[in-house]
């Protein structure tokens, strides 16, 4: 029922200032959009036509990028139901939410299975060789991807479009009328209060358990391990992947644990009768946290894919090639000579590298 939907949503009802949701969406959700899209694109590019997955940190890589880019498409439609009244109907609503959420889930869980990859590859080397097989690896992704459809069942199932019934026509502001016509949402609706209730704790409590806290504990597992061996070794290549165990887990903490932390207060105080100005407080800071978390998708492709050399490497015969073609089609005359000779060059380098190691620094 509408009595228990987010608070939120009445206030925003009757606040006709500019929110930080009106400053924060078109601006730095755009930025992600663009960064987040061009880096994930060039690791799943990578992968079709320069490195082929050999490996089981290469498919999980590539499917770690596949949720990213699904996410980052789908970025702009939310920031627009958050800015204005949704007016694309109840299906795309269940579809914008639903992959949004499969995507969440699979991409966490997808980071805790190449922290436990690097686990088993470091740790137990004596293992590695038996564990991790392709066909495994796909297996693994295929489990990720069907228990994060599972887990967004309530979200496909509960999101809706529909017009609040504190939505009216005139509003009352202090001595000042705002007129304004009745907007619709794109939310969770209920039939009644007992499965508001239920819902509305059991949805964010398993985006925290599943979504956040196991994917971390399993982190901090898998790479407080690597670090104590990497640490017993006396190689400098091991100790500067030392490093990079760092980076990656710092940089996971840092964007999503301020927003799960107010993830978790919104669902504690959620049913409680709070003035509008706490509860626009509580919503700034939920914002602010969720965009520092959205940038963990233009971040993945640099810290699990482009810190390794050959990934550069591939990188790099990217742009050659582009560069190539672009001279091709430009002035094919002057340049169709020197185009092909350094696109064969390029095209045998390629062929000639060697795809038997990791994309890890590691």
């Amino acid at each position: 029922t509408e009595n228990t939907q987010f608070n939120s949503s009445q206030c925003r009802a009757v606040n006709w200032k500019p929110s930080v949701e009106q400053v924060v969406g078109p601006y730095i959700h755009s930025i992600i959009c663009v960064l987040g899209f061009l880096g994930n694109s060039l690791v799943i590019i990578t992968y079709a036509f320069y490195k082929r997955t050999k490996s089981m940190t290469d498919v999980y890589l590539l499917n770690v990028a596949i949720a990213d880019l699904l996410f980052v498409v789908s970025l702009p439609l939310i920031v627009y139901n958050e800015l204005t009244s949704w007016s694309m109907g109840s299906v795309a609503c269940k579809l914008l939410r639903g992959s949004y959420s499969v995507n969440l889930y699979s991409g966490m869980l997808l980071l805790a299975c190449i922290s436990t990859d690097r686990y088993i590859a470091i740790v137990q080397a004596r293992r590695s060789f038996r564990l991790r097989s392709l066909p495994y690896s796909r297996l693994i992704c295929a489990i990720v991807w069907i228990c994060a459809l599972l887990l967004s069942v309530p979200t496909f199932y509960f999101y809706k479009c529909y017009t609040p019934s504190h939505s009216i026509d005139i509003l009352h502001f202090d001595n000042m009328t705002l007129n304004s016509e009745p907007e619709n949402v794109c939310e969770m609706k209920f039939d009644n209060n007992n499965t508001a209730i239920v819902m509305k704790v059991v949805v964010p409590s398993t985006q925290l358990a599943v979504g956040f806290f196991l994917p971390l504990l399993i982190m901090v597992f898998c790479y407080t391990s690597i670090i104590v061996t990497l640490l017993r070794a006396r190689n400098f290549q091991r100790h500067k992947a030392v490093r990079v165990v760092f980076a990656v887990v710092a940089v996971f903490i840092i964007c999503h644990l301020p927003y799960n932390i107010t993830l978790f207060y919104d669902t504690v105080r959620m049913f409680k009768h709070e003035d509008c100005s706490v509860v626009d407080n509580v919503q700034m800071v939920k914002t602010i946290t969720q965009t520092i978390a959205y940038l963990h998708c233009c971040l993945n492709p640099v810290l699990y894919a482009f810190i390794g050399v050959k990934f550069r490497n591939h990188f790099r015969r990217i742009v050659q090639d582009l560069w190539c073609l672009g001279k091709k089609y430009i002035a094919p005359r002057r340049f169709s000579r020197v185009t092909s000779e350094i696109y064969v060059s390029t095209r045998r380098s390629v062929d000639g590298s060697s795809d038997n190691g990791s994309s890890f620094t590691m």
